[in-house]
């Protein structure tokens, strides 16, 4: 009888031959059996993966969320900055547009009517203990403004100095209640005098009764002794209102001026006439009308049933 060990180790050997044969056959077929058994793993494990992920996935993303917090406010911080420098900038911008545009307007009144002037920039607003409405400019005596000299805007007149100091200067408005000026109608040379109301309306009262007045009729400064306080021929107003009243013993009408007294940035001051009396050459331009646009409609006959 054989030994046990022997009996053992040749069932061993047979059992490893047969499983080799085994698996040859098998790759020869085409059948992996370790990709087969990776497949099937991942087959049963997919599942419990993708349901562990979307579990998961919410928490990692709120700390993420929270890691960046600190970051996205800095940079919300940072963008609401920028904005509103932009912003600033932008404002800056448009205000000095505005001045250029009413420098460029002064020079070219000035340069008509051959006014010496100094320019200055409107630096406060409001009343002062000797008069309701007033403006003080950046320019004084140092720039050779004194008292009782003319100021004006590239539109027309806005009034006249009153007070002064080295470098500044205080400027009654002509829409002042104690505002008075001699003026003149454009082309027909009817004299009357101008006063303030507070508003950019102003009163008119003709110095001659027998003379008439007009809607549209343009109102020029008519000057003073030695163009103080008013050089001649500045525009002032437009005839907005003529009172035709019977029985008085004046003549009435509103004036609207050229010039918007709130809305002033830049203004001149007249220090000479270096070209005499401009006369009527300062008049404004009249605004050109709209032109109304026209329909044409063509008319075809009817055909008569004859035809």
């Amino acid at each position: 009888m054989a030994p046990r060990g022997n009996s053992r180790t040749r069932l061993l050997l047979v059992i490893l031959l047969v499983t080799a044969l085994f698996l040859i056959t098998l790759d020869l077929r085409g059948v992996s059996l370790i990709t087969s058994t990776r497949t099937a793993t991942q087959t049963i494990f997919a599942p419990i993966q993708g349901f562990t992920s979307r579990l998961f996935s919410p928490i990692g993303n709120f700390f993420s969320d929270v890691s960046h917090l600190g970051r996205s406010g800095n940079e919300i911080e940072t963008l609401k900055r920028e904005n509103q420098s932009l912003n600033e900038k932008l404002v800056l911008q448009e205000d000095l547009k505005g001045k250029l545009t009413q420098l460029n307007a002064i020079l070219k009144l000035a340069g008509e009517a051959q006014y010496k002037i100094v320019t200055a920039q409107v630096i406060a607003r409001g009343s002062t203990t000797s008069f309701g409405q007033t403006i003080t400019i950046d320019a004084g005596s140092s720039s050779g403004i004194t008292r009782d000299m003319t100021v004006m805007s590239g539109t027309g007149l806005v009034g006249a100095v009153k007070s002064v100091t080295s470098n500044s200067a205080v400027v009654l408005l002509m829409s002042d209640p104690s505002f008075r000026i001699g003026v003149r109608v454009a082309g027909s040379q009817v004299m009357g005098i101008l006063s303030g109301t507070g508003s950019r309306s102003f009163e008119l009262e003709l110095l001659d009764a027998t003379e008439t007045v007009k809607i549209g009729d343009v109102l020029l400064a008519r000057g003073s002794d030695g163009g103080r306080p008013f050089v001649p021929g500045i525009p002032v107003g437009l005839v907005t209102y003529v009172d035709n009243s019977s029985g008085q013993l004046t003549k009435h009408a509103r004036v609207d001026s050229y010039t918007k007294l709130t809305a002033i940035g830049i203004v001149s001051v007249v220090l000479a006439q270096t070209g005499g009396d401009p006369k009527d050459a300062l008049v404004p331009p009249k605004p050109r009308a709209t032109p109304i646009p026209t329909v044409t409609i063509t008319v075809t006959p009817t055909p008569s049933p004859s035809a």
